[in-house]
């Protein structure tokens, strides 16, 4: 035998623990989510398998703890395994950041709060940092993974079906869904190829959580729950009881969200009694494959759990689960011991929550249950054991109430012989259909059975339909509201708001409530009540006596519509053979085929782009002089520009191209970006300025009056417009003065020292002396999105007056060359040139 290569066992192990792209988010968000982080943003490029980006604003990693922070086996999370029995944190095996190095190129930015400036460390195959370099990133960690399974063509190519890989950017939103709904205080992005699929902001609660991650129509029918007993508390959101079937499960478990200790796990024995007792209360067919949206979160001590099961960590192992079966068998009044089972506890809380039926409203026979240890549980329901247990109340004639019944057989039971009537012997029937004998001529009472006359054919009130309802019995019918009692009127208005205060109330519950406020209610609101049923009252008289008047004025085009009770057995109904056609014409006629609409009327006019042109020379020809500028001629509707001559030029322009340039030039000379205050000022060195010409140059800039302490603040605009707030404490020499940046633009991505540092430069080399000169380059692309922003909020049809105004501050602010937008799309479009002569129009 050989030793296998260090190398070689790395890169095993390390596949058994990153397996797909949702175990690298997941390890790297939950060291994110142990580092304190509050705002996560997850980037992938396809589909995370050439890139993955994970940036959290947590503690951040220890200068003293980067050296080793990819080792195998090596964590601040704990020290021994006796600390497995106090863990509060999601990772504690140290392998994450490691395995991921031995599959891909990794590469991690951090900065502490007692770092000056951030540090980007690129790591080799066994986790060791191979360089380093400063980074202009924030407190907080950044981790990028490069050219995942690199090493292993095989799983690569596993994953090259775009099936499977829209499976995987799946997985990893329903993972971060969980970790959404279960820190409400947690922001979240994930982000696929620079297009943002999902995102979810800090919240208050859980509820809220839920609603910005499910939406707010999924948690509408969800109500809170809360279960406690020594050692254990659960707490969760579970479907209103009865509520629709479609509306509060879905058809595969990703809105079935289960946590113990916060931490999102599969377990299938959990799920299978949370989806016994929610779909017990649907018949079996509309309930098939369906799992109920459920919140369930579930607090033990950390000594009973184990979740040191799985590579993953999803799958646990609680200490002191005794088996469970269906809840029909279960005593609730049984005394556990003093740590209670989790499934016990769940069982509890739900029969609570949804009553203790599984199925049936009756008692079902007992469930006999086996624990073998290692292989599972076994459950087999004994119709033998109901011998003893059950007593059947309703035909207990000729029995003591105490004596047992005799014993039931499985045999008997399938035939539907178990349970006889007392008194005749025969096998009880589940349901015994009555047959009605017929209906009387005169009051439609039926006759006894028996007595009804051998000719007439005995009807069966069952399986005979009725006569159904066409449509030449609704001609002229119309429906009137039935009037509302006073006590019917408040019960309408009170139960909303008795519903609101008791969501988990019952029906009869509402009710009682109900009746109670009404019993209590004072005579002057009980006399506004009858008011309204009075009037209630009075209008549906007058509607009443409307439709009489309206059938006494047309009785020919009155139907009748005939009573099965007045009317004999076996006589058809008749319709006046005179109403028949006109009957069918309304109802049986075929639509008309609308009429293709003909050609609009048109009249083509004559143009001429040369007559154009004529006339125009001849205007220039006239006595005025010919004018200088810029003269709008004309809007083209078309597309939102104007025909404008200037001289002899004959151009098209486009004013929102010229708005937008005044505003980016009026936002570099005056704008100035809000400062933010930082946590921890920066303290500015000649190193970090760039040298000692900097620094000097900076303490040159104009400064507000200083404080009692001696301590000034710049006041120079090249320094505020930018978003830079600096203060400057002096000192006995040039060594001991201590310059400090206390607050930054927060609006500009990225802004940093590098950018105080191109301002320096403008001023020291280039002589800049306004602001507009000294914009760093992020400040003016930044603005130059802000100029763009505004310029798409003008109306797309602009005035002729406003237009004007365009062309006159065009020409007053920006000068002949730059004649362009942002984008450098020029503002005019050259059309033709105007003719100074008549020879020369009709060449052109």
């Amino acid at each position: 035998m050989n030793r296998l290569p260090a190398d070689t066992v790395r890169l095993l192990s390390s596949c058994q623990v990153i397996t797909s792209v949702v175990n690298v988010v997941k390890e790297l968000l939950e060291n994110s989510l142990d580092a304190g982080a509050l705002s996560i943003d997850i980037k992938l490029e396809n589909y995370g398998f050439d890139r993955i980006e994970i940036r959290d604003n947590g503690s951040g990693i220890k200068a003293a703890d980067t050296a080793v922070m990819a080792v195998q086996h090596y964590t601040s999370k704990i020290c021994s395994h006796d600390d497995l029995e106090h863990l509060a944190t999601y990772g504690f095996r140290g392998e994450a950041l490691g395995s991921i190095c031995a599959v891909a190129e990794v590469a991690v930015t951090t900065k502490t709060s007692e770092d000056d400036v951030g540090t980007q460390y690129t790591l080799d195959l066994t986790g060791s940092v191979v360089s380093q370099k400063p980074s202009h990133l924030g407190q907080g960690t950044t981790v990028c993974a490069l050219k995942l399974f690199k090493n292993l063509p095989v799983r690569r190519q596993y994953y090259a079906n775009t099936k499977k890989c829209k499976e995987e950017l799946k997985k990893v939103q329903d993972l971060l869904m969980a970790y959404a709904i279960i820190k409400p205080e947690l922001r979240l992005t994930l982000t696929h190829n620079k297009v943002v699929l999902w995102q979810k902001a800090k919240v208050s609660d859980h509820r809220m959580a839920l609603m910005a991650t499910l939406g707010p129509n999924a948690v509408a029918h969800l109500l809170p729950v809360h279960h406690q007993q020594p050692e254990i508390v659960i707490d969760g959101f579970f479907p209103r009881p009865g509520m629709d079937c479609s509306l509060a499960s879905s058809s595969n478990p990703d809105k079935t969200f289960i946590f113990v200790n916060d931490r999102p796990v599969h377990q299938k024995d959990i799920l299978k009694v949370v989806r016994q007792h929610f779909l017990a209360q649907y018949p079996a067919d509309s309930a098939l494959n369906r799992y109920p949206t459920v919140m369930l979160n579930i607090t033990v001590p950390s000594s009973t759990v184990d979740v040191n099961l799985t590579p993953d960590k999803t799958q646990i192992l609680l200490q002191n689960k005794v088996p469970f079966s269906i809840i029909l068998s279960i005593s609730l009044q049984t005394d556990f011991d003093s740590q209670v089972a989790v499934l016990a506890a769940v069982e509890t809380l739900l029969v609570s929550f949804y009553g203790p039926g599984l199925g049936s409203a009756t008692e079902a026979p007992p469930v006999t249950t086996e624990y073998d240890g290692g292989s599972g549980l076994h459950a087999a329901p004994s119709l033998d054991d109901c011998s003893g247990n059950a007593e059947l109340d309703n035909h207990d004639q000729g029995h003591d109430k105490g004596k047992d019944v005799e014993q039931l057989s499985a045999v008997s039971w399938s035939r539907g012989t178990a349970l006889t009537d007392p008194s005749t012997g025969e096998p009880l029937q589940p349901v015994k259909i009555h047959l009605a004998t017929g209906w009387s001529s005169n009051l439609g009472q039926v006759k006894a059975k028996g007595q009804s006359s051998p000719g007439k054919k005995v009807s069966n009130a069952i399986t005979e339909k009725r006569a159904s309802l066409t449509a030449y019995d609704l001609i002229n019918n119309r429906a009137m509201r039935t009037p509302l009692s006073p006590a019917a009127l408040f019960e309408r208005e009170t139960r909303a708001s008795v519903l609101q205060e008791k969501p988990t109330a019952s029906l009869q519950d509402i009710t009682t409530a109900v009746q109670e406020r009404w019993k209590n209610l004072g005579e002057e609101d009980r006399k506004k009540y009858e008011d309204k049923a009075k009037k209630h009252l009075e209008r549906y008289d007058l509607q009443t006596k409307l439709a009489s008047d309206r059938d006494v004025r047309v009785p020919e085009r009155r139907l009748c519509l005939v009573s099965p009770l007045s009317r004999p057995q076996g006589q058809k109904r008749k319709v006046l053979p005179s109403n028949q056609p006109v009957l069918d014409q309304l109802f049986f006629s075929q639509p008309r085929k609308k009429r293709s609409p003909g050609p609009k009327p048109s009249q083509p006019l004559p143009f001429s782009v040369v007559t154009l042109r004529q006339r125009l020379h001849r205007l220039s020809f006239q006595s005025n002089p010919r004018p200088q500028g810029l003269r709008l001629v004309n809007r083209l509707a078309s597309q939102s520009a104007w025909v404008v001559l200037c001289g002899r030029k004959l151009m098209l322009l486009n004013p929102f191209r010229v708005e937008e340039a005044l505003l980016f030039k009026r936002l570099l000379e005056n704008n100035i970006l809000p400062a933010a205050s930082l946590q921890n000022p920066i303290q500015l060195t000649d190193s970090i300025l760039g040298g000692a010409e900097y620094t000097q140059s900076l303490c040159t800039m104009e400064k507000g009056s200083p404080e009692l302490r001696g301590m000034a603040i710049f006041s120079d605009p090249r320094l505020v417009a930018n978003g830079f707030q600096i203060t400057l404490t002096p000192g006995s020499s040039s060594t001991e003065r201590h310059l400090e940046v206390t607050a930054m633009a927060d609006c500009v991505p990225f802004l940093g020292m590098e950018d105080l540092r191109e301002i320096l430069t403008a001023v020291l080399h280039r002589n800049a002396k306004t602001v507009q000169e000294c914009r760093p380059l992020k400040v003016t692309n930044y603005l130059q999105g802000e100029a763009v922003r505004l310029a798409r909020q003008l109306p797309v049809t602009l005035a002729k007056e406003d237009v004007e105004d365009t062309l006159l501050r065009m020409q007053q602010q920006l000068e002949e060359t730059s004649q362009a937008c942002i984008h450098g799309q020029a503002f005019f479009h050259h059309l033709s040139d105007i003719p100074d002569t008549e020879q020369e129009a009709p060449c052109l």
